[in-house]
């Protein structure tokens, strides 16, 4: 199965998830509830989602003049891509990661930690971006968001149903599958994300690699970002922990079991063997 075809699975999957709490939780009224919540927070999150996530990890913009490497490099990116310059930004900690978000192409935004900007080299920094244009390019950005507000809704409902599952006063049979259904419903949401989160990260490494031309750069780059993920915590969040190039909470044991991130060394060997074509059909200059 293609990573598209796998990404509009488990979308499926999330979206019936809902509209099952919902069911459960009220019949059709609750069903409707789940609904309107799951709408609400997608639209507020679908305008929003980019200040918000820029705020939360206090990024600013900064202009050709103060970060010139930066915007050439993006610059450089966004035209071989075909898409408009997305905005820049720095995040000020020092573990070394970056993101982007913004709802299309036209509003988007790409950071990067000052701690990314001190390790890696230009090739590799050029590698990350790249990959990270590769996320705006196949609409990740807005992907991901739907994704993290629909897993949200799952949970807020699974809470609601838990709690009429202990309070209700309906046979014990459904009081007792409704707590069960509270109880695995956030898991399996979880899981989820994860699916999701898991290959749009190997199609934004092939786009990345592709775009920049050099597979193996960003390979390097993720080397070095997860072995300086494990070293020096980053402050992040859980629910927006799937949007970095890796995982910022790889150094907790809990966080890497249920992570949002294929393995770096599966992800470093995808590109060695896109390196490996690369070579074979130099000629041709596919990348």
């Amino acid at each position: 199965m293609s990573s598209q075809a796998k990404t509009f699975f488990l979308m499926l999957l999330l979206s019936l998830l809902v509209i099952g709490i919902g069911a459960a939780l009220g019949g059709r009224t609750g069903l409707m509830l789940a609904l309107g919540l799951a709408l609400v927070m997608n639209v507020g999150s679908y305008w929003f989602s980019d200040k918000i996530v820029l705020s939360v990890y206090k990024a600013r913009e900064v202009g050709p003049y103060d970060a010139p490497l930066l915007h050439n490099m993006v610059g450089e990116l966004a035209a071989k891509a075909g898409i408009p310059k997305p905005r820049i930004y720095i995040v000020p900690q020092e573990a070394p990661n970056a993101f982007a978000t913004g709802r299309d192409p036209e509003h988007a935004a790409v950071a990067v930690t000052e701690g990314i900007l001190k390790i890696l080299s230009p090739d590799e920094l050029k590698g990350v971006l790249a990959h990270e244009l590769g996320h705006v390019l196949n609409r990740d950005t807005l992907i991901q968001t739907v994704v993290a507000v629909m897993a949200s809704a799952v949970t807020s409902l699974a809470y609601m149903l838990q709690w009429s599952a202990i309070t209700g006063r309906e046979d014990r049979s459904a009081g007792i599958g409704g707590l069960l259904m509270a109880l695995l419903a956030p898991l399996a949401a979880t899981l989820i994300q994860m699916g999701i989160s898991r290959s749009r990260e190997y199609m934004a490494d092939e786009a990345g690699a592709r775009l920049s031309g050099t597979p193996l750069a960003l390979a390097s780059a993720l080397n070095k970002l997860g072995a300086y993920s494990r070293q020096i915590p980053m402050q992040a969040q859980e629910s927006t922990a799937h949007m970095f190039i890796v995982n910022p909470l790889s150094g907790k044991s809990l966080a890497s079991l249920f992570s949002t991130h294929p393995p770096i060394e599966e992800r470093i060997a995808r590109l060695e063997k896109m390196q490996q074509n690369f070579h074979t059909h130099a000629g041709k200059q596919e990348f």
